[in-house]
């Protein structure tokens, strides 16, 4: 476990296990690096290094008022890399966290990373255009925000319904992820929490993805309540050199259960190409 101080001054948190070839975990909003645990586990279980950071205004991180933009966002991950001093890394994001690997690796280039995995990500756009008629329209966000602004309690234990489908028909999804997921969402920092969702909602990574030349597993479930599918993972299988792209039949946005099992194989299989 560790701490660096960014340019501008903010303390990002990290853990870092094992040893061996390094993999990096960027989280989704509104979570922290804990939500990795199972991935971190089984990884370096396997002989891996794993590292994963509190978002700025996430979790243990400071909670600072200003820098939640994906640029920024990418700053930070790119210098804790250059901290450790990693080469040879795989990049592995969630939803927001797919995004600011993304755009790390359009920022900052592919030197010290030789593959990267999205899982459940917001690119190439969230936000539904005239170009991306896939996406969601602006007031879902607004919605977002809105909660955020009432009762942020309430909205993120509403949230935890359809981020893991726990309102579809069948679930078994625990009470207990649902409230791990409400009592990392609790340590967000309200400001970074509602700035964040203009930055995973409006940007736009198309230029990032037709730039990197590394491999990518792109991984989403059909049943994603949070991220579209039609607008996120086969249109940024179309846009980078060389995709491997699973779709995960009847997967909501978050894993749990079984699904931990499923993604950390094909993470596993990924990493020992």
């Amino acid at each position: 476990m560790g701490t660096l101080t960014t340019r501008d001054g903010c303390e990002i948190y990290y853990k870092d296990w094992g040893s061996g070839r390094p993999v990096v975990f960027s989280h989704g909003w509104p979570l922290t690096a804990d939500v990795w645990d199972p991935q971190m586990f089984f990884a370096a279980s396997h002989g891996y290094r794993v590292i994963a950071h509190d978002r700025r205004g996430h979790g243990r991180s400071s909670d600072v008022w200003s820098g939640h933009d994906m640029d920024t966002y990418a700053d930070d991950l790119s210098q804790l890399i250059d901290t450790l001093n990693l080469s040879n890394a795989t990049l592995v994001g969630h939803s927001t966290g797919g995004g600011e690997v993304t755009r790390y690796l359009g920022r900052h280039g592919t030197a010290r990373v030789s593959q990267a995995v999205l899982l459940s990500a917001i690119p190439p756009l969230m936000l539904k255009t005239d170009h991306n008629p896939e996406g969601s329209p602006i007031e879902v966000f607004d919605e977002i925000r809105e909660g955020l602004r009432k009762d942020r309690s309430q909205f993120y234990q509403d949230l935890s319904g359809p981020f893991y489908g726990a309102n579809r028909s069948g679930s078994d999804v625990s009470e207990g992820t649902r409230d791990a997921f409400w009592m990392m969402s609790m340590t967000v920092g309200l400001k970074a929490a509602y700035d964040c969702v203009k930055a995973f909602s409006e940007t736009d990574f198309t230029d990032d993805l037709t730039r990197i030349d590394v491999p990518f597993l792109i991984a989403q479930g059909d049943d994603d309540q949070i991220v579209p599918l039609q607008a996120a993972s086969p249109k940024t299988a179309e846009l980078v050199k060389d995709p491997t792209l699973k779709i995960y039949p009847g997967y909501p946005h978050g894993l749990y259960g079984s699904h931990h099992d499923t993604f950390n194989n094909d993470l596993l299989e990924f990493l020992e190409r």
